[in-house]
């Protein structure tokens, strides 16, 4: 029911911005769906640095296991990453603030994975945005 409701409003928001009709707009319902958009983008962002972090860690950290599914991980993080950057380009300038906020967990989900130590780890994310966005770079 409320899913229901919850999209019909927001057809009727869609459908009275394209015919122009901005006076009957509910604004403050296009502001919290915008940025509750915007945030669910930047989670998502998060999640695959998350993901590509830890196993660029793992790779660096245990070469003697590197391994084809990490390497796929590796490029299939990149790859959604590229492609959410695409779709929503705003949210480049984001990855400063996103991934120190990345590494913590990548760093902690790695140590888990491995065995070794947190504080093996560089109290810092180690890699550049260059380098993290770069599908042909390995540490």
């Amino acid at each position: 029911m409320i899913e229901e409701s919850y999209e019909l409003c927001l057809d009727k928001q869609i459908e009275l911005l394209r015919s122009r009709n901005f006076s009957e707009l509910n604004i403050e319902y296009l502001i919290e769906e915008l940025e509750g958009l915007n945030k669910s983008n930047e989670r998502e962002l998060e999640s695959y640095l998350i993901v590509l972090i830890a196993h660029l860690l793992k790779w660096e950290y245990q070469p003697s296991l590197q391994c084809g599914s990490w390497r796929g991980s590796i490029i299939n993080s990149r790859n959604r990453i590229a492609k959410l950057l695409k779709q929503q380009p705003s949210l480049k300038r984001k990855l400063p603030e996103i991934i120190p906020e990345a590494y913590i967990e990548a760093k902690e989900w790695a140590s888990e994975e491995t065995g070794m130590k947190i504080t093996l780890f560089p109290l810092n994310c180690p890699y550049e945005e260059s380098k993290l966005l770069d599908k042909s770079w390995l540490p």
